[in-house]
């Protein structure tokens, strides 16, 4: 594990708001070097604590108003790959995450559509049909709030 000090954790909370900046622009933020900045960034990546730089849609804007989670029950377990499973419903352009996961059910998908008529159609055309799904439950999303990170409140604020 990496120790990370105060310039890290801004660095990181920057990094995460917008991925896009600069080492310059970082590092005249914070008070560093361009070179500085980018021997911190080059560090973090090395050590696995930045893994690439996303680019984000909004899936509202897109037209998918409907956001649902899935929990997927496999019927027959031992039967089934869950390699298999996980490939199938991950080539499922809807499907925007595949998350195994202990509990009641075998795996939390996040699923967007654009309307609950659209969702029906991808439950029941593409997921419902994957080999071995047994229970599935629906949970559609009402509204969704930003969390902080794993940084947290207990870290140095970001100056803006």
């Amino acid at each position: 594990m990496i120790e990370l000090d105060a310039i890290d954790r801004q660095l990181l909370r920057a990094l995460t708001q917008d991925a896009t900046q600069s080492a310059g622009a970082l590092g005249r933020r914070f008070g560093l070097s361009q070179p500085a900045t980018w021997r911190r960034i080059r560090r973090l990546t090395e050590a696995g604590v930045l893994k690439g730089r996303r680019l984000r849609l909004d899936a509202e804007a897109l037209g998918f108003t409907v956001r649902v989670f899935l929990g997927v029950k496999l019927s027959r377990k031992g039967q089934l790959s869950l390699e298999d499973f996980e490939r199938a419903v991950s080539a499922i352009p809807e499907v925007q995450s595949v998350e195994h996961v202990l509990g009641l059910f075998d795996y939390r998908l996040r699923v967007v559509a654009r309307d609950l008529p659209d969702f029906e159609r991808v439950l029941r055309r593409r997921i419902m049909t994957l080999p071995g799904v047994g229970e599935v439950e629906a949970n559609v999303l009402l509204s969704e709030e930003r969390r902080p990170g794993p940084l947290g409140a207990e870290a140095d604020p970001v100056r803006p």
